[in-house]
């Protein structure tokens, strides 16, 4: 086990180089001057150019990616243009509250999402697979922020049973984290109930019936467990979505993560934070991923020794 997580650790260390370059490219390619945007428009060319030397913007594009792998070796993220805080520091006040939100969220798409699909797999053809298929049909299709907008206009502004924005109030996780939580129970119960279909009509879940096994035993020992592997991989791959995917959603409900600290560094033109939120959310899906292999090894342990 430890040679399989040691080869998948390593495997995952060109894929974060690659990701840091990909950044550092699409991140130069924004338009707008961050130089101008920090002088402001009355500034004179001199204190523009001058901005731009200490962001070092006025070097060779080259020089500039060495500059910045450099600093991403040693942990250094850079330093907001807007604000002079460090980056890391500004990402770090910020993460814990998307990494609750997307808990909560995955929390929730897991248990309602497998629930749904076992529920659906075990009553196919009935008005229950209809009702659990048709809502999965929905929760894909619809768009995240008109879904927030509608559940602020009926839950705050009409029922006033709920707050509209902020985490203040531990009431305020109740919206966002339902906005966030919709496509995910969707596709897991899809999913789930695709996978339970499946392993339903093998030989060893017939068999186990055959020999008077409980229905509960029968359904979650021998059915289950068989069909968690895509279902795992469809909750690891959401859940690395909601940590970036949550921009719209913290945008709509003003909440302070950085999905919305993004956003207002791309307006800004603040090139390091930027920089820094895509490198981290996308080492954060590699994890993921890691996480999700290693928990194939888990379940099924035949996968670490092929």
């Amino acid at each position: 086990m430890l040679t399989y997580v040691a080869r998948r650790v390593l495997v995952s260390v060109p894929t974060v180089l690659g990701v840091a370059t990909v950044i550092f490219i699409m991140v130069r390619l924004l338009p707008g001057d961050p130089a101008r945007v920090m002088a402001g428009l009355l500034a004179t060319e001199e204190d523009v150019a001058r901005i731009r030397h200490q962001l070092g913007l006025d070097q060779p594009l080259l020089l500039q990616y060495l500059g910045f792998m450099g600093r991403l070796l040693r942990g250094d993220l850079g330093t907001s243009t807007r604000t002079g805080d460090p980056v890391l520091h500004e990402i770090l006040v910020r993460l814990p509250y998307t990494a609750e939100l997307a808990l909560v969220a995955t929390t929730i798409a897991v248990v309602v999402g497998v629930a749904a699909g076992i529920l659906a797999a075990t009553r196919r053809n009935t008005w229950i697979d209809l009702f659990v298929s048709g809502g999965a049909v929905f929760g894909l299709s619809m768009p995240v922020y008109w879904l927030g907008l509608m559940l602020i206009i009926l839950f705050a502004i009409q029922l006033h049973a709920l707050p509209a924005a902020g985490s203040d109030d531990p009431l305020g996780f109740v919206l966002p984290s339902i906005t966030l939580a919709l496509f995910s129970i969707a596709l897991v119960a899809r999913q789930s109930r695709s996978a339970m279909l499946e392993v339903l009509g093998q030989d060893y879940v017939r068999t186990a019936r055959a020999k008077g096994a409980a229905p509960r035993t029968v359904l979650l020992k021998h059915a289950l467990r068989n069909a968690l592997l895509p279902v795992i991989t469809a909750i690891g791959l959401q859940f690395g979505a909601l940590l970036g995917g949550a921009v719209l959603t913290e945008t709509v409900f003003s909440w302070p993560g950085i999905g919305r600290l993004l956003v207002d560094s791309i307006f800004s033109r603040d090139y390091p934070v930027v920089q820094g939120i895509v490198f981290l959310l996308a080492v954060a899906f590699i994890l993921v991923n890691l996480v999700v292999d290693l928990l194939y090894a888990y379940v099924d342990p035949r996968i670490r020794y092929s």
